[in-house]
């Protein structure tokens, strides 16, 4: 019997890494995996301090390669990881505004507030352009909640071959950093401004981005030092302001609408997330949140109002899952919210 390579892969991701929660080929903890008729090798790579907590995954990951008939030789190493520049540094005197060398267009996504989706809302528009061919990154700028590692399903620690440059990591066809792929998930990041504004500078320049159409910018809420920050580093096509319809929420994306004009800032539009609540039993739809708020608010301030994403459960659960929903199910009425807002995006900003 002659096994393929995605049994074998299927069978290891089946075993979750006890470090980040996900399959072992998610993980990117798999080394050297050679089939030959029904012989199979394979490495499991990890930091030094964590090779007697993956003495016992080793063994259920040649489980479940010889359930599936094959004889099975795992090896498990526990390397020194490659030097990693120290994130976190005070910001470096600049100038002014200035392009990151092979990025066509910068563009970030906020919010006034915590809690609407703004992080959804910017790995679903990264992928949702990513499908169409455009080359496009994903900086999770938001320092201390970075979600995007999760929510991308991006997962193990950047290389650094001298200990300057950061390479950043792949997934659905997105470049992507985040400090939360710097450190362990469950760790804190405990910083004030100048250490917030030196990650950033750090992540936009460190990076080795490579070619890029589209950057797509993951900022932390509120109206602070990393917005001001990025705004005062590099050029931005424009901004993408997220909000849920209820009061409370546009209050605050108000408040983010005046920072970036008080900056000389272009603001794209404005995004309705969670507008409507569509019952997957009885198919109800029921406005959780209010309803048309961000629409309203758009007009008000003559700002295109770029589409409204409903509240599902599809959504939250492609997103823990680490499969943003336009990819999870395309076909889906959300999937295509965010593939029109995507489209208006690249339009609102080519050129």
């Amino acid at each position: 019997m002659t096994l393929t390579r995605d049994q074998i892969t299927a069978a290891l991701d089946q075993i979750a890494d006890p470090f980040s929660g996900v399959g072992l080929m998610q993980a990117d903890l798999i080394r050297a995996l050679t089939i030959d008729g029904n012989q199979v090798r394979f490495v499991i790579e990890v930091a030094p301090e964590r090779g007697q907590m993956m003495e016992p995954i080793l063994k259920q990951a040649e489980d479940a390669v010889r359930a599936l008939g094959a004889e099975v030789r795992g090896v498990l190493t526990a390397h020194a990881a490659p030097p990693v520049p120290k994130i976190g540094r005070h910001p470096t005197p600049q100038a002014g505004p200035e392009p990151i060398p092979g990025i066509g267009r910068i563009i970030a996504v906020a919010s006034g507030k915590g809690g609407v989706g703004k992080s959804t809302v910017a790995s679903n528009l990264a992928v949702a352009m990513a499908k169409v061919g455009i080359k496009v990154g994903l900086l999770d700028a938001d320092i201390h909640g970075p979600s995007q590692p999760r929510m991308m399903g991006v997962f193990g620690r950047p290389a650094s071959p001298d200990g300057k440059i950061i390479m950043p990591l792949h997934g659905h066809g997105v470049t992507m950093m985040s400090i939360g792929l710097m450190l362990p998930e469950d760790e804190a990041v405990i910083w004030r401004g100048p250490m917030l504004m030196g990650a950033l500078q750090q992540m936009l320049g460190q990076v080795q981005w490579g070619e890029l159409d589209v950057l797509i910018v993951d900022l932390p809420p509120g109206t602070g030092d990393v917005q001001l920050s990025l705004v005062q580093k590099v050029p931005l096509a424009g901004v993408v302001i997220v909000s849920t319809p209820q009061d409370v929420a546009l209050l605050d994306a108000k408040k983010a609408m005046a920072m970036f004009k008080k900056t000389n800032t272009r603001v794209l539009g404005l995004v309705e997330n969670m507008s409507t609540f569509i019952c997957p039993h009885c198919g109800e739809a029921t406005h959780i949140f209010n309803h048309g708020g961000a629409h309203a608010e758009a007009l008000r301030h003559g700002l295109p109002f770029l589409g409204e994403v409903p509240l599902t459960l599809g959504i939250r659960e492609a997103g823990d899952a680490g499969k943003p929903i336009v990819l999870a199910a395309p076909d889906s009425a959300e999937a295509k919210a965010f593939t029109s807002i995507a489209e208006q995006v690249i339009r609102l900003t080519d050129g």
